[in-house]
C-alpha cells in the first residue's frame, strides 16, 4: 500500500481533468462569484507585492532584489485561490483537457472562461478601488502611488507582440504551479508547489491578466490625484497615454491572449498528449 503524499504526473492529469469537470458543472452564478473572489485574492498580492518592493525598484542595483521580493508575496494570491477556493480564469485554462478527452462540452469551458475572467475583472476593480481610497498609496511621501503608476504606464506601453510572448511564458509557469498544487495531498505541498513558479514569473517579469486588472486599474484610479500623478514624474502625456482604452487594448488583449496560448497549450494540451491520449492508447493496444 502506497503511502506517498502526491500524485505522480498521470494522476495529476486525471485530478485535473475532474477538477474541471467539476468547474464547469457549477451554476454560472457560482463560477462567477468564485471569479470575484479569486479576483480579489490576486489583487490584494499584487498591491502587497508593490508595498513590499517599491522603494528598492526606484535605484538600477536594487531593481532585481525588488523583483524577488515581491515575487516571494505574489504566491500568497494563488494559494488562497487554490486553497480557500476560488477560481482564476488563467488556471482555468487547464479545463482544455477536460474538452480534448471529451468530457466537457468547448461551450462549456468557454462559458466558465467569461464568467470567470469577469468575475476576476470584478474583484479586482474592487480591490483597487479600497486601495486608493484608503490612503494605502501615500505611503513613502506618495512614492507607492507614483511607482503604482509607473507600473501600470509601463504595462500599457508594451507592444501587442511583447505582451503576448510575456502573457505566455507568464501562465505556462503559473498553470505549473496549479499543476504542481494539484500534486500534494497536504496543505504544506500545495503551499511550496505554488511559491516557486509564482516567484519566478513574478522575478521575470511576465504578463498575468489578471493581476494586471489590479495594477493597471490602480494605476489608473491613482493618477486622477494630482498628488499622486506628480509623484510618479511621468509627463502629461504619458499620464495621458494611461486610461481603460489602452488598459484593454493594449495589455489585456495581448496579454489574456498570451495567457491561454501558455495555460491551455503548452500545460494542458502538451500533458494531455503525454499522459492520458498515450495511456488511453497504450491501454488499448493491450486489450
Amino acid at each position: 500500500m502506497s503511502t506517498k503524499n502526491y500524485l505522480a504526473p498521470d494522476e495529476i492529469a486525471s485530478y485535473t481533468i475532474d477538477t474541471g469537470i467539476k468547474k464547469v458543472s457549477k451554476n454560472y452564478f457560482i463560477q462567477f462569484l468564485l471569479g470575484i473572489l479569486a479576483g480579489a485574492f490576486i489583487a490584494f498580492a499584487a498591491e502587497g507585492s508593490n508595498v513590499s518592493a517599491y522603494g528598492l525598484w526606484s535605484k538600477p542595483e536594487t531593481y532585481g532584489l525588488g523583483k524577488a521580493m515581491a515575487g516571494a508575496l505574489f504566491g500568497t494570491g494563488l494559494m488562497l485561490v487554490i486553497i480557500a477556493g476560488a477560481d482564476l480564469f488563467t488556471g482555468n485554462t487547464l479545463i482544455i483537457m477536460g474538452v480534448l478527452e471529451k468530457k466537457i462540452k468547448l461551450k462549456d469551458m468557454f462559458m466558465n472562461w467569461i464568467l470567470v475572467y469577469l468575475g476576476n475583472f470584478v474583484g479586482s476593480i474592487f480591490v483597487a478601488y479600497m486601495i486608493v481610497n484608503s490612503g494605502q498609496l501615500h505611503m513613502g511621501g506618495n512614492m507607492l502611488a507614483g511607482t503604482t503608476i509607473k507600473i501600470a504606464y509601463y504595462k500599457v506601453s508594451l507592444s501587442f507582440t511583447n505582451a503576448f510572448f510575456l502573457g505566455i511564458m507568464c501562465n505556462w509557469l503559473v498553470c505549473l504551479a496549479v499543476w504542481l498544487s494539484y500534486s500534494a495531498k497536504d496543505i504544506t505541498g500545495k503551499i511550496l508547489g505554488i511559491f516557486f513558479p509564482i516567484w519566478l514569473f513574478i522575478t521575470s517579469g511576465f504578463e498575468h491578466s489578471v493581476a494586471n486588472m489590479y495594477y493597471i486599474s490602480a494605476g489608473i484610479l491613482a493618477k486622477s490625484d494630482s498628488h499622486y500623478a506628480h509623484a510618479s514624474h511621468l509627463s502629461n502625456e504619458s499620464l495621458d497615454a494611461l486610461n481603460w482604452k489602452s488598459f484593454i487594448f493594449s495589455n489585456l488583449v495581448p496579454v489574456t491572449l498570451g495567457n491561454i496560448v501558455g495555460g491551455a497549450f503548452f500545460v494542458g494540451a502538451i500533458y494531455w498528449f503525454i499522459y492520458v491520449k498515450k495511456s488511453n492508447k497504450t491501454q488499448k493496444s493491450s486489450i
